[in-house]
């Protein structure tokens, strides 16, 4: 056993988890060596620097498997330089290339865990390689032709093959995210970015709360392990403790990813790669790589505040290179549903996966029904009188945020035991109340708009009165 493997079993962690705790807080000082001696020297020496760092910190990870990332980030390459003049033949073979290599990846090594293999750096890889290829046939286009978000990330020219790896290996990035186009990295080392200060304070802020949510997400799963969920003894605890221990369960888990993405973005800030512009008060803003919203995460109420607040970057990736580039289907809910198809296919083939996208976009779908059924139906004829009373504000706040805790730990579940037969238990030991409460909901909202369509279209159009002035006021 080596040092490393020593001091992981010392505190209890897997030596995989430790090493990639100490990558990601290797960034800070490669951070502090590039401000030092590298800033000011030619682009060319910048490249190199962060391509050997970072294959230097994946081989420390993965050893001889590192050779999956070179393989997939060359054959981008050479698809660039060959197939540039043929857009559509280059945007398909690189995407069932990357995407083909990456479940091929999956399939020879998933196990019942989350896994810290070779295969999660690269997961982040094949989504920078795909959207690097669009990037690159953006670049073709005429600039009339392609919309606001395409224009900034458009690249006319290609890297040559340096460039492309120190965009590929970017230390800090590579492992867990999060991601970026080419053209951030390509503003960053032309020395678009160094004319701002603020950068080393905000990185040593987000790496203070790294560490705050880290211990959190330790001391909570403590007392809360996963293994706990497939225990006789929670099946015996009273359906209460049951939905709210699963809730709290999930919150800590977050926090596990949420504190390895803090110190990635942390370290990323210090390096003054993450400018976004002005704040509101006119200062430098560094969250231009920021992959959660952690004041929308805690105080957010909805599925659809973690779905905005969580994973940002990628949600944000999907969204510009899958669900904007189906616009042409003229259907948002069928562009959703495949962005989420995507995503759920990224991760892997674990069944649980696609639980977990598809409860979320049964629960963003509900919550969107429940807020149009509020908004047109119940404040016109009770706003007032609801807006101007302390109880009901009371246990509105109280409903949301428990609704919050408990459906999240729901939707968390199959995402966390991966295997059927794993989070089915936990399904089963909280009576499938997730189900149950959709399906309910789903009678009462289909019934009541079909009541709706019975009534005459007097009654529907006095029914659908917007709230008076005064009520908008109040």
């Amino acid at each position: 056993m080596d040092l490393f493997g020593y001091v992981a079993n010392k505190i209890g962690v897997p030596v995989e988890a430790f090493r990639l705790l100490l990558t990601l807080l290797a960034g800070y000082p490669i951070a502090a060596v590039y401000h030092k001696y590298i800033v000011d020297r030619q682009k060319t020496l910048h490249h190199l620097y962060f391509a050997l760092c970072g294959l230097s910190l994946c081989y420390y990870n993965y050893g001889t498997d590192t050779y999956h990332s070179l393989a997939a980030t060359g054959t981008t390459f050479v698809l660039v330089s060959f197939l540039r003049s043929s857009p559509l033949l280059l945007l398909a073979i690189n995407f069932i290339f990357q995407m083909g290599y990456l479940l091929m990846g999956y399939y020879y090594t998933a196990s019942n865990e989350y896994d810290i293999l070779w295969t999660m750096p690269h997961c982040i890889l094949t989504l920078r390689m795909i959207g690097f290829g669009f990037d690159i046939t953006d670049g073709l286009k005429k600039e009339e032709e392609l919309s606001k978000d395409q224009k900034e990330t458009a690249l006319r020219q290609p890297p040559n093959l340096l460039e492309l790896l120190a965009f590929a290996y970017f230390p800090s990035s590579f492992l867990i995210g999060p991601q970026f186009p080419y053209r951030r990295y390509q503003s960053f080392t032309n020395g678009e970015f160094r004319q701002y200060d603020g950068y080393m304070d905000a990185g040593l802020k987000r790496l203070a709360t790294g560490v705050l949510y880290l211990a959190i997400c330790q001391v909570g799963l403590s007392y809360l392990p996963d293994g706990y969920f497939l225990s006789p003894e929670f099946a015996q605890q009273s359906f209460i403790k049951r939905i709210y221990f699963l809730g709290f369960w999930a919150k800590f888990s977050l926090y596990k990813y949420i504190s390895c993405w803090l110190f990635a973005e942390g370290s990323l800030m210090c390096m003054g790669f993450t400018y976004k512009g002005r704040d509101s008060l006119g200062n430098p803003d560094w969250s231009g790589c920021s992959n959660v919203k952690l004041r929308l995460l805690e105080t957010g109420n909805t599925m659809q505040h973690y779905v905005q607040s969580f994973n940002v970057n990628t949600n944000q990736w999907v969204a510009h290179y899958v669900f904007k580039r189906l616009k042409f289907l003229n259907n948002r809910n069928i562009s959703y549903g495949a962005a989420l198809g995507f995503l759920a296919i990224w991760h892997g083939f674990h069944s649980g996966y696609y639980m977990a996208f598809l409860m979320e976009y049964m629960i963003v779908s509900t919550e969107k029904q429940i807020e149009s059924v509020y908004t047109k139906h119940v404040l016109p004829t009770y706003g007032e009188t609801l807006n101007n009373s302390k109880i009901y504000a009371i246990i509105y706040f109280v409903t949301l945020k428990s609704y919050n805790i408990v459906y999240m730990g729901w939707c968390l579940t199959s995402f966390v035991f991966l295997k059927y037969e794993r989070w089915i238990t936990v399904f089963g030991a909280v009576n499938y109340f997730g189900f149950i409460y959709m399906l309910i909901w789903a009678c009462m909202f289909n019934g009541y708009r079909y009541f709706l369509k019975k009534q005459p279209r007097e009654q529907r159009e006095k029914r659908a009165v917007p709230p008076t002035s005064k009520q908008a006021t109040d």
